[in-house]
């Protein structure tokens, strides 16, 4: 779509020149694009005349490209790999070069959980490339619906009011624990859930989605925690934990990881209290090798594995 203003670079004079370069001649390049000579000559003036710069000078009977030409040559160089690289990947056809996967991270997610959820891409044959951005659930749903990311992880499914059109996939659920440091552990332990009215907590922000699993589960069992600290950060807050500050939550399907990271302990979990993991993308269904990757996995072994748990 021409935009009223924007200067529109015409991408078969570019084919002629980055083939020429890239042959040495005219007379070469003649070859591979089959055409006259007469042609791509025109052609490559018609560049020159779009740009307001010479891309070649002669060296006696050679073509050279001058400063601008080697500038123009690593742009050409690079839209044409990605123009080949599209073609491919749209096809379903593997790359030297390494995918590129886009993803969103809820901020509300915790750190372990979204590293086990991508850890699958890293596996993939021909490589991954994972570029991860931290934002809340909102800017990162337009991102997405601007196709700026190919998926955005969170712990809440897109609400149908939502200002952007885009689509839920659940890659699934497990239970809650709560865990602090062996001593605070084995003291409230003791008489759980009754021992807790009055422990001290750490909690999640109370827009997220686990704080109000954690909230309900209060209310269900008479139980009136002492807060010690709201965080946004799900990380700051397991370091908090790991200080023995307080008692903290997290999910069922990363206890081993955090247990032997932090060095904490189980209290004991929130019976049938679920938490939710929620793949989102543009499109109704998964197309990106990598994003299909890790949400088989997420259901079949990480998730899978904590609700047969």
């Amino acid at each position: 779509m021409y935009t009223a203003g924007m200067e529109w670079l015409n991408y078969h004079h570019l084919l002629y020149f980055w083939t020429v370069a890239k042959r040495g001649s005219i007379a070469q390049a003649c070859e591979d694009l089959r055409l006259a000579q007469p042609t791509i000559s025109s052609q490559l003036h018609a560049l020159e005349e779009s740009l307001g710069e010479k891309l070649f000078a002669r060296d006696g009977r050679r073509l050279v490209l001058t400063e601008t030409g080697r500038v123009a040559y690593r742009y050409a160089e690079e839209i044409f790999a990605l123009g080949s690289e599209l073609t491919d990947v749209l096809k379903g056809r593997p790359r030297n070069r390494p995918m590129r996967l886009l993803v969103g991270l809820s901020d509300l997610i915790p750190k372990l959980i979204a590293y086990r959820i991508l850890q699958p891409a890293l596996a993939m044959k021909g490589g991954i490339h994972i570029e991860c951005y931290e934002d809340t659930p909102e800017k990162l749903l337009l991102s997405l619906a601007a196709h700026d990311l190919d998926l955005v992880l969170t712990d809440a499914p897109a609400h149908s009011a939502s200002r952007v059109h885009v689509f839920n996939h659940l890659l699934g659920s497990c239970g809650v624990a709560l865990f602090a440091s062996p001593p605070l552990a084995k003291f409230y332990r003791k008489r759980f859930p009754n021992s807790l009215t009055g422990a001290p907590f750490l909690l999640p922000m109370k827009n997220s989605m686990f704080r109000q699993i954690l909230d309900q589960w209060f209310e269900a069992n008479s139980i009136r925690p002492r807060i010690i600290g709201e965080f946004q950060d799900t990380a700051l807050l397991t370091m908090f934990g790991q200080a023995g500050e307080g008692i903290f939550a997290a999910p069922m399907a990363i206890e081993r990881e955090v247990r032997r990271r932090y060095h904490v302990a189980p209290i004991g979990d929130l019976g049938e209290r679920m938490t939710e993991y929620y793949a989102i993308s543009a499109e109704r269904k998964i197309k990106h090798p990598a994003a299909t990757v890790i949400s088989q996995v997420a259901r079949q072994k990480l998730f899978g594995a904590a609700t047969k748990g």
